[in-house]
C-alpha cells in the first residue's frame, strides 16, 4: 500500500472506530503523523483526499474538521465524476438506476402516507407537455427524489440522486432529439403514481423499469448510430 493510500486509511480508520466524530477538529499536522506514524508530506495528500471526497474540512487558518458525513454530501462528487467521463459512463450509470429505480419505487409504494401521495401527485400535475425540455428534466429530479425520501433511506436516496443529476444531459439530449419523449415521460410518471394510489408495488416497479430503460435503450441505440448530441 502506497504511504498516501496508509495516511487516507489510518484517518479513516480513526473515524470508523469513533476516535473522530463528525465535526471533530482534527490534531495538529505534526502531532497526527506522529501519532499515525506518517510523513507529514503524505498526511497532507490524504488530508487533501479525503478533502475533495468531503469526507473533511479544511479551514485555512483554522484547522481541519470532519464533515457532517451526511450521506448526501459524501454522495456529492458523484456526478462531477460523472461528468469526466464519456458516453460509456452515461450508459453505466444508466444500468445502475434500471437496477436500483424499481426497487426503491416499490419499497416507496408500501411505506408511502396519505400526504405523500398528495404531494407525489403535485409534482406530477406541476408541469405538461407544453413545458420546455430542462423544465421537463428538473421536473423529473424532483419526482424521482421524493419517490426515493418515500422510500426512507437516506443513502439511496442520496445515491439515485447523484445518479439522476448526472444523466440529465442526456435526458435533455433525448428531449430535443426523440418525437414525443416529453408526453412519454409524463405518461410514465402518471402511470407510476397510479401505482402508488393502487397500494400496487410490483406495478410501481415494472413502470419504474419502463421509464428508465426507455431512455437507456435510447441513448445505446442513438450512440451506436453515431448521432452527435446537440449543441446547448
Amino acid at each position: 500500500m502506497a504511504v498516501t493510500e496508509e495516511a487516507i486509511f489510518r484517518i479513516k480508520e480513526m473515524i470508523v472506530d469513533g476516535q473522530l466524530s463528525p465535526g471533530d477538529r482534527l490534531p495538529p499536522e505534526k502531532e497526527l503523523s506522529e501519532v499515525l506514524g506518517l510523513s507529514r508530506n503524505s498526511l497532507r495528500e490524504a488530508v487533501k483526499a479525503l478533502e475533495l471526497i468531503k469526507v473533511l474540512d479544511v479551514r485555512r487558518g483554522d484547522g481541519t474538521y470532519v464533515t457532517s458525513l451526511e450521506p448526501h454530501l459524501l454522495l456529492d462528487a458523484m456526478g462531477f465524476v460523472a461528468d469526466l467521463y464519456g458516453d460509456q459512463s452515461l450508459l453505466e450509470i444508466f444500468e445502475v438506476r434500471r437496477v436500483l429505480e424499481p426497487y426503491i419505487t416499490g419499497r416507496a409504494v408500501e411505506q408511502a402516507t396519505a400526504a405523500q401521495l398528495t404531494e407525489l401527485r403535485r409534482i406530477m400535475n406541476a408541469v405538461d407537455d407544453s413545458k420546455d425540455v430542462e423544465e421537463l428534466v428538473a421536473h423529473d429530479i424532483q419526482f424521482h427524489r421524493q419517490i426515493a425520501q418515500i422510500a426512507g433511506n437516506a443513502y439511496l436516496t442520496s445515491l439515485l440522486d447523484g445518479l439522476s443529476s448526472a444523466t440529465a444531459r442526456a435526458r435533455v439530449w433525448r428531449g430535443l432529439a426523440q418525437e414525443r419523449s416529453i408526453s412519454r415521460t409524463l405518461d410514465e410518471h402518471r402511470a407510476i403514481v397510479e401505482a402508488f394510489e393502487a397500494h400496487d408495488p410490483e406495478m410501481a416497479r415494472s413502470w419504474s423499469k419502463v421509464h428508465i430503460g426507455g431512455v437507456e435503450a435510447w441513448l445505446r441505440t442513438t450512440l451506436a448510430g453515431g448521432q452527435a448530441e446537440p449543441a446547448s
